[in-house]
């Protein structure tokens, strides 16, 4: 071996580190930038009272089965449309989600959505972190949290019928254990699919669905704790 190649052998693992990290950087900003928009446009609907009202009287199944929609055709198709194609549903779907989230935020006083969200945050960086740094196969954990999701998402839907107070908070409960979880397996997911050797498109494209992926985590995981501890009106 010559010395070109023990060189290019021992710095291979700093760069997959350094793209690694810039890769995961990428990630986290586009997710910020996404709850950015949703709260962007959270904010300016809550200050029209009769606007959210008409939200609530109609076009809020249409809003829903929109973001529903979206995410599907976003998995269906994201390994054949543009990374910009890609970003664009994305923030499509954060300016969905910043229509929808609006009436159930009105419903709590700002002090406890302030609360909520530092929780969250906080609740969501360290698992983010744990599932970044650690060693362990989160795999078998994931599918566990996904049968688990599959359950409270059947659970939500008989419970419109019911309109149970105690199983509406159960699945709270449980919902944040699940998002929780599936924080850290995501973001080990969101790392295991890098790949030095991506095109910049590719890379891309991974990134947008590394940032919905860690979105939706954080969004259920705040809306189901602001049930849980928010303070209404």
């Amino acid at each position: 071996m010559n010395n070109k190649s023990v060189l290019r052998s021992s710095s291979s693992p700093v760069g997959v580190d350094q793209g690694l990290r810039a890769f995961m950087l990428r990630v986290y900003n586009l997710m910020f930038i996404g709850l950015g928009v949703t709260a962007v446009v959270s904010y300016f609907l809550m200050q029209s009272t009769s606007t959210l009202m008409a939200l609530m009287g109609g076009p809020m199944w249409l809003i829903l089965f929109a973001q529903l929609g979206l995410v599907f055709y976003f998995a269906a198709r994201l390994h054949k449309m543009a990374a910009q194609t890609a970003q664009l549903i994305f923030f499509v779907y954060a300016t969905l989600m910043g229509l929808s989230l609006s009436p159930l935020l009105y419903m709590y006083t700002g002090v406890s959505v302030f609360r909520v969200f530092l929780i969250t945050a906080a609740t969501f960086g360290s698992m983010s972190l744990y599932g970044y740094t650690t060693k362990r196969d989160l795999s078998q954990m994931g599918s566990l949290l996904f049968m688990g999701l599959i359950g409270i998402i059947i659970a939500g839907v008989v419970n419109i019928f019911m309109n149970s107070s105690g199983l509406s908070f159960l699945i709270s409960i449980l919902a944040v254990i699940i998002f929780t979880g599936l924080t850290a397996y995501d973001t080990q997911r969101i790392k295991e699919i890098y790949h030095e050797s991506d095109s910049q498109e590719d890379a891309e494209r991974k990134a947008v669905n590394g940032a919905l992926m860690l979105y939706l985590d954080f969004m259920n995981l705040f809306i189901h704790l602001l049930r849980l501890l928010g303070d209404r009106r």
